[in-house]
């Protein structure tokens, strides 16, 4: 383990963000640089519990401990290679995991977690600081082809993954850059797309090869993955949640994920053209749907220099901590404040959107009502209109992140 009394000498420490004054003039990443020396502390909190139920909360299986541990006596390169030894893009996760395995740490039971996530994305940078993370191509090919159908992190991991088997990988992606969601989902100032070329270049440096702009089906005949031995399908979840209310087909009523890649595209030089541009400038914004890609729009709309922001969210407002049906070492849906949040943005509970109103084809209101929740007889919670409660709001731009 890290330092015996490690978590009862220091306290939870994780990096500071910009001052929002200053962060929302740019799209540039939030945080501000952890220094190692407090890195180091952190990972000295770690218990190396004997069933370290951090193991289960994360989904790739990281043998979190041991790298707490070797942070701490500053084995960076040994912290690495176990980092990579399950994750193949830590410097991914390590910005933009929820950290569930940080809910499961055991130590979170009567004090602050380890700050597992920080620790993370620190080993990473420090590896790439250091030039230990370069490309290794395989010693030997197996002969074998594999087509990758999707450039997201999962077909990214996989083409990593096979390539270092010894397999010759071809990655298909039908955008013109490669990335898919880590290029074009995730806003700059949680991803700078520079650390995603950075892993790219290591990647196309190891033999895996890139076409983008190549969308298999259309413009790649079909018939032509039969040359490879293999295929992986990993196109990812492209198609958003409709909201089939009146009204939904007014102009200035988009799904997030066709409002937050264009800004993306801008961002990479990109000209959108005027008629298909989305923007949150100068305009009364609503987002409606509470979660990761609502605080993205939020963030997003702030940065373009929206008149206001609305966030709406259908289900009552989460308690503070754990209640009896999220015990630990589940993951709890308990209150969260993103950096976004933080921004300038007013944030609703229990609203259902009824209907949206325009003029001459353009969206000028949205109309809802406030909702109470009860429990049902099968205990499932259920909603009821609150008599009386119907609300009217300005709205010029609604983005969907259902």
């Amino acid at each position: 383990m890290g330092k015996l009394t490690g978590f009862m000498e220091y306290e939870r420490e994780t990096a500071t963000y910009r001052p929002v004054e200053e962060r929302i003039r740019d799209y540039k990443e939030i945080p501000v640089r952890f220094p190692d020396e407090k890195l180091q502390t952190q990972g000295a909190r770690c218990m190396d519990c004997g069933v370290p139920f951090c193991h289960t909360g994360c989904p790739l299986g990281n043998v979190i401990p041991d790298w707490n541990d070797l942070v701490y006596r500053g084995k960076w390169k040994e912290a690495i290679d176990r980092l990579h030894f399950t994750n193949n893009f830590p410097e991914f996760t390590g910005r933009i995991c929820p950290a569930p395995c940080e809910k499961a740490c055991v130590l979170g039971i009567i004090e602050p977690p380890v700050s597992i996530k920080q620790i993370e994305v620190g080993i990473v940078e420090h590896a790439f600081e250091e030039g230990w993370i370069v490309p290794h191509p395989p010693a030997e090919r197996t002969g074998k082809t594999v087509a990758v159908i999707g450039s997201g992190p999962a077909g990214l991991a996989a083409a990593d993954q096979l390539n270092k088997a010894g397999h010759t990988v071809t990655v298909f992606e039908r955008s013109d850059r490669i990335g898919g969601l880590l290029m074009y989902g995730i806003p700059h100032f949680k991803l700078d797309k520079e650390i995603v070329k950075r892993r790219l270049n290591v990647m196309e440096a190891e033999g895996v090869q890139f076409k983008p702009s190549t969308w298999v089906g259309k413009n790649y005949p079909t018939e032509k993955l039969k040359e490879f031995d293999a295929v992986v399908i990993a196109v990812g979840a492209t198609k958003g949640r409709e909201l089939p209310i009146p009204g939904r087909d007014l102009d200035g009523i988009h799904l997030a994920m066709d409002f937050l890649p264009q800004q993306n595209k801008r961002l990479e030089g990109d000209d959108i053209p005027e008629e298909i541009s989305i923007t949150a400038k100068g305009k009364h914004v609503i987002v409606i749907g509470g979660g990761d890609t609502g605080s993205d729009c939020i963030g997003t709309s702030i940065r373009q220099g929206a008149l206001s922001v609305k966030n709406i969210e259908l289900f009552p407002k989460p308690p503070e901590e754990r209640t009896e049906n999220m015990p630990w070492p589940y993951y709890p849906f308990t209150y969260r404040t993103e950096s976004s949040h933080e921004e300038g943005v007013e944030r609703n509970w229990s609203l259902l959107t009824k209907e949206f109103v325009g003029k001459d084809g353009k969206v000028e209101k949205m109309r809802g009502v406030r909702l109470d929740w009860e429990k049902g007889e099968n205990g499932q919670m259920k909603m009821i209109e609150a008599v009386g409660s119907e609300f009217e709001w300005p709205a010029d731009l609604v983005l969907l992140a259902l």
